[in-house]
Order: structure tokens, then sequence, then C-alpha cells
């Protein structure tokens, strides 16, 4: 089993920034894949950023050039930097990793952007 643990999430003003974080403990993994998914309420949740063990990245079109995901393999964290935050961004923030013990969530932090 793997946890995750979430955090970064709160308050901002359009413009400005906020850092999250996701750490991953358990017992001998391997991270294979690491995603960042936003939801609103009343819709499906979305992919915004991807990272993979080969190091290659995705960003959605909506947050490309604002957002950077990354990790830190000795913490076993994965980071999504957003930088130029607007309202449209609010949203509970979850990241998602694939493992060599299976998928597992993070348990959410809500990202709220005030006009």
């Amino acid at each position: 089993q793997v946890q995750l643990v979430e955090s970064g999430g709160g308050l901002v003003q359009t413009g400005g920034s906020l850092r999250l974080s996701c750490a991953a403990s358990g017992n001998n993994f391997r991270i294979d894949l690491m995603d960042w998914y936003r939801q609103v309420p009343g819709k499906q949740r979305e992919l915004v950023a991807r990272l993979s063990s080969g190091a290659s990245t995705y960003h959605s079109d909506l947050v490309e050039g604002r957002f950077q995901i990354s990790r830190d393999n000795a913490k076993n964290t994965v980071y999504l930097q957003m930088n130029s935050l607007k309202p449209e961004d609010t949203a509970v923030y979850y990241c998602n990793l694939h493992t060599s013990r299976g998928v597992f969530w993070g348990q959410g932090t809500q990202v709220t952007v005030s006009s």
C-alpha cells in the first residue's frame, strides 16, 4: 500500500502562485507515472499535468505555460507549481500516482482563486 498526502492548497488572488505537493510513502514501491487532476462540482475530474518516470511531461492547454509538474525522487514527492492563477483554476486538486503497488489518489486539496 502507498499513502499519499497532499498539501499546499489555499486562497490566492488572481495572478498569484501556489505550489501543491504530494508526498508518497510506503514500503518498496516504484512510481511510474504521476498525474495532477482537478475537479469542480458538477464536472468530471480533468487531467491537468502528467510526469512520466522517463521525465516527459504533459500539461493541458488550459494551464500550459502557467503550471509546471516536477518531482523530487529522494522525497518521493511530486509538485505542481501554479503561477498566474485565474479564477477558473479554482477546484479541488488531486494527485494520482501509478506505482508498482497499484494506482493511488491523494485526498485532494482546495485551490481557490479570487477575482
